[in-house]
């Protein structure tokens, strides 16, 4: 074969195991190194007004439970697309997944300004939210694209609750939550718009009980 000639190409036959590696690759660069973001940081140009170690404190924890739940919600994206079966889902998943990267950038260098720390159950959060996330794909592009409608709508809220509970004076964390909530609408949106099916009660009232116990937790560790 001449030197500069192109290779045969074939079509290659993944097993499960070779699609587990990237996931799994991913999962320990999320967990375990530094995220950065590629969008600018929101707090960039907001004062910092927290002075008190109390005020500190509190900050701290809100924006240590929002981290964890970037954490979850990265792992929720990969499960779904690990399982999809079309190419657009997937990517709309991925892409999702890489936008709330930024989010987790953010809520990390958040937590460093106020000497906080990130939660010690993010494994335990990351590997329940990947199953659950796969799970919900095997149901089917549809239940799978509502609930992440549904996952999207909560986190609004959530967002929304933590917004009124920061200190006043917080203009750097409420930036950036603010920024993170219109992200997040926007992807409960595209899910919904490209073919989500609406949950039956059961399932949101499920999934908001299970998100109080994970905040309830991550707030203290």
């Amino acid at each position: 074969m001449p030197p500069h000639s192109p290779l045969p190409t074939s079509r290659r036959n993944y097993s499960w195991v070779d699609r587990l590696l990237a996931p799994a690759d991913e999962a320990l660069k999320t967990l375990f190194t530094a995220s950065h973001s590629v969008r600018p940081y929101p707090a960039e140009f907001a004062a910092e007004n927290l002075t008190l170690p109390e005020q500190r404190r509190r900050a701290a924890g809100l924006m240590r439970v929002n981290h964890a739940g970037e954490i979850a919600a990265q792992a929720l994206y990969r499960g779904h697309a690990l399982v999809s079966e079309s190419p657009q889902t997937r990517a709309a998943m991925l892409a999702a997944g890489r936008e709330e990267n930024d989010h987790l950038a953010w809520c990390a260098r958040r937590i460093e300004e106020l000497e906080g720390h990130t939660s010690v159950m993010n494994p335990l959060w990351y590997a329940g939210s990947f199953l659950i996330g796969a799970l919900a794909g095997l149901a089917g592009d549809r239940a799978s694209l509502g609930f992440v409608g549904e996952t999207e709508r909560q986190v609004v809220a959530h967002l929304q609750g933590h917004l009124q509970r920061l200190p006043a004076a917080d203009t750097r964390s409420r930036a950036i939550l603010q920024q993170m909530s219109s992200d997040e609408a926007r992807h409960g949106h595209e899910a919904m718009s490209a073919g989500g099916a609406t949950l039956p009660a059961p399932v949101p009232a499920l999934m908001r009980a299970t998100a109080s116990v994970m905040t309830a937790i991550t707030r203290w560790i």
